[in-house]
Parts: structure tokens; sequence; C-alpha cells
């Protein structure tokens, strides 16, 4: 089961909205009740899940008072209007505070990622999205590329044609990403590098996943130019051996030495909005 609660307080009051079992409630309430209504309806339904679509920097509080899961709308905004270093900075945040984050590149109060974003970038943002610690969120219509955004309350809308790229990259890309790594797994961030004479390092973010023998390793330009830097993963034991790494959104291939990778870090050249979702094997 799953409420979604809309929590947009002010300063000076309570005001929570919340949407549960299709009733929707304005609660003006002068002191927090969260953590006396959460813990009582998870002792009876353990597998209840609260998720809160939190604006104004509330989302840590309200974390602390039990709720599962919070929208990340800093990073939708930043991967909208923002450089990759801030993209960046807001992934060096708490892991804790990360894994219990909802990512998403599309909802009902957003405008369409397809009029959003342009082809390229959103590509881009949704490996994002998809790959980073959290929760993942897909809306309605974001695989078709649906461009019109109608009110949550309207039961009509136009008549639009799937865009067939997108429908092929993203059903690559959940399938890409539908196993127990990307829920269990660790994540961390990854280091980048670069050169004095070629700051475009600068535009690339990079993390890894493990468990147990399983690794991913993911790198995303998001600039909208040619981009090359250095990842180092922080992974051991590559040394000595070489590695196969296949990325799965390609079919690509590629060949790498241990040494190198531990040494120098694994050098890729990704083009305007490009990304890897690289898995490793010993070759």
């Amino acid at each position: 089961m799953l409420a979604m609660v809309s929590y947009s307080r002010r300063p000076q009051s309570g005001h929570i909205t919340c949407y549960l079992n299709r009733t929707y409630h304005v609660l003006l309430t002068p002191t927090e009740y969260w953590v006396d209504v959460i813990p009582a309806i998870k002792h009876a339904y353990p597998d209840f899940r609260f998720i809160a679509e939190a604006y104004w920097d509330l989302e840590w509080e309200l974390q602390q008072k039990g709720f599962d899961f919070c929208y990340d709308k800093r990073l939708y905004d930043r991967l909208e209007h923002d450089n990759a270093e801030s993209t960046r900075l807001h992934l060096c945040a708490d892991l804790a505070y990360q894994e219990k984050l909802l990512r998403f590149l599309e909802n009902h109060d957003e405008p369409r990622a397809a009029s959003a974003f342009m082809f390229a970038r959103e590509r881009a943002a949704a490996v994002a999205t998809s790959t980073v610690t959290g929760a993942r969120m897909f809306h309605e219509g974001q695989f078709d590329g649906r461009k019109s955004r109608l009110p949550v309350f309207l039961a009509r809308r136009p008549d639009e044609s799937p865009d067939p790229r997108l429908q092929d990259f993203y059903r690559t890309l959940l399938a890409a990403i539908d196993r127990p790594l990307f829920r269990e797994g660790q994540w961390r961030l990854c280091e980048r590098t670069g050169w004095p004479d070629n700051p475009s390092w600068q535009n690339v973010v990079a993390w890894c996943w493990s468990k147990d023998d399983e690794r991913y390793l993911v790198a995303v330009n998001l600039s909208d130019c040619p981009a090359q830097a250095r990842i180092h993963t922080g992974w051991n034991n590559l040394a000595g051996r070489t590695w196969n790494l296949t990325d799965k959104l390609s079919g690509t291939v590629y060949e790498r030495s241990g040494d190198e990778l531990q040494s120098s870090g694994l050098y890729v050249d990704l083009a305007p909005w490009g990304y890897h979702l690289l898995s490793s094997m010993k070759a």
C-alpha cells in the first residue's frame, strides 16, 4: 500500500494535503502528527509506504518523521536548468538521506519531459535519475514522449503519436536496470579527473554500483559539448587482469587493462549528452 502526501508547510502554520484512497483532504494542524500516525500504520501494515511531495527543503525533516521517500525536486531542477557540477554536488549529500529520495524526470506538476528537455538531454537525464541511489518514479506517458501536461482531474487528453525512439530507449533502459543490484547494491559517487588543457571532464558525472561480484559503472555527460574524463571507481582487485566493460544501453564491449583502471581510472570520451551504463566482467 502507498500514501502520497503533498507537504508544503509554511513557517507559521501546518498545511498538509493528503491523497489517500482517492480522497482529498486539507489538514490544518497546530502540531506534527506524523510521528504518531506513521508508526501506528506501519505496525498494522508493515509494507505500507509513505511518500512526501516535499518543498522548501523539508525532505530531511520529513524523513526523520518516518516518511519512506521524499520527492527529489532539486535533482530535477538541476538536470533541467543547471550544469553538471550542480548535479554532482547534489549527489554528494549523505547516503542515508539520498537513499530516501524519489528521483523522477516527469510528474503531474511539471511539464512533460519530452517538452521540457530536448531529445538527447532527456535521455541523459533519464539515465541519471534511473541509476542513482534512491527510489525511481516514471510518469504515465513518459515512455511514449507525450508532451501535453493535463490537470489531474481531467479525464480526457489529445491524441499524440508515440515517439518510437523514446520507446526503444526506455525499453532498453528499464531492461538494463531491472536487476537486484540497482535496488540492493552499494552505490557510490565516483571521482573523475582530467587535464589542465581540457576542462570538459567537469561536465561528466559518474557513479558505480556493486553487489557481491557484480559491478556497474554509469557515466553521463551533462553538457552539449563532447567531454573526456578519467573515472575512478574505487574498486579493488582490478589490477593484473583484463576486463570487458559492456555498455548495456548500446551493446558495445570495451576491453580494458585492470592495471590502468586501478591506477589512472577509466578513460571515457562522451558525445554531447552522451552516457555509458557499463557492466564489468573478467575477460
